[in-house]
């Protein structure tokens, strides 16, 4: 996730601000307290949703505390919420930082990304066994994205569903791990797993439609916004990509040529079909959305899918400069 699942911040209650905010706060101190400060640098606000549509199906209510923040010692204390959801959020994060960094060292051979990778060997090794399932699968469907994307592949719904199969997986592990049936083991550090979360992984979601099965609607709601994401990091990147000269699927989609049109005139030329898709991935990510049986916080969900999403599309399409938000 690139840190585009954002909430509109104007347009949020400041409860349910403080709620949110208590969440993102929460898996920052999840990862602290389970695997030490430096991998809190792989937090974004993209965990905060994550956690927040996980843990809306439960009845149990948020709980949140008021605590000082390490990064910031000297200001009021900031709202904690802890739940398994938040811990979910928190462990995903460092698996796709790991595997972020593993990128980074096979294609660039960066000394950060080599040195840091010697740090976090203990903490993969002990979160690929929590998750065996989600951290093959991910390999699997990020060895594929890189693989078309070194071919520069000019059919960007082939490199897309990479992407969005692997949102697909952390949304269905998230809820395999916090609702499955059947009875839980406990791991050395006391977080409940399903025993049969891993059986689950075969199931075929119904993305096309919309389903009644919780674990299907999220299987749809991250296999749309891993669409959403892929296709709008994209179209951000486009003057980045044609001044460095790296891959991005627009530019092979749509036949981009330095020699007959400048950036923005690219921009305006793909603009109604980038933004018909990007819209028809919103529309289908909310119907899931829509359709799941959320017990608490809906006007957050509601923010980010219907205000947030929307308002970070038009800001890249458009180009338009909006306030600054978290």
């Amino acid at each position: 996730m690139l840190g585009y699942v954002k909430i509109d911040k104007g347009e949020l209650r400041v409860r349910e601000y403080e709620i949110y905010t208590g969440y993102y706060c929460g898996i920052c101190k999840s990862i602290g307290k389970r695997y030490g400060q430096l991998p809190r640098m792989a937090l974004s606000y993209d965990a905060a949703f994550l956690a927040v549509l996980l843990a809306s199906l439960s009845d149990d209510a948020d709980a949140p505390v008021q605590e000082h923040c390490v990064a910031h010692p000297f200001v009021q204390k900031k709202t904690v919420i802890r739940n398994r959801a938040v811990d979910y959020a928190g462990d995903v994060m460092l698996i796709l930082a790991w595997y972020k960094l593993a990128d980074d060292v096979r294609d660039d051979g960066k000394v950060y990304a080599k040195a840091t990778m010697k740090l976090l060997k203990r903490i993969f090794r002990k979160l690929s066994r929590r998750y065996p399932a989600l951290c093959d699968g991910l390999e699997t469907h990020l060895a594929g994205l890189s693989a078309l994307e070194n071919e520069r592949c000019a059919n960007m719904d082939m490199v897309a569903e990479e992407f969005s199969k692997i949102m697909e997986l952390i949304f269905t592990a998230g809820f395999d791990h916090l609702y499955a049936e059947g009875e839980s083991t406990q791991d050395a550090e006391g977080c409940a797993q399903s025993a049969d979360s891993e059986s689950r992984g075969g199931e075929v979601p119904d993305l096309f439609g919309i389903p009644d099965d919780p674990r299907q609607l999220f299987a749809g709601i991250g296999y749309h916004m891993g669409k959403w994401i892929y296709l709008i990091d994209a179209a951000d990147d486009i003057e980045e990509n044609i001044a460095s000269g790296t891959y991005n699927p627009l530019l092979y989609r749509f036949s981009y040529d330095a020699g007959t049109e400048t950036p923005e005139e690219f921009r305006l030329r793909i603009e109604p079909e980038l933004r018909f898709n990007l819209y028809q991935y919103l529309a289908v990510l909310s119907e899931h959305v829509n359709s799941l049986d959320i017990r608490k916080n809906k006007g957050i969900i509601d923010n980010v899918v219907y205000l947030g999403l929307n308002r970070k599309t038009e800001e890249i399409i458009s180009r338009v400069e909006k306030d600054k938000q978290i």
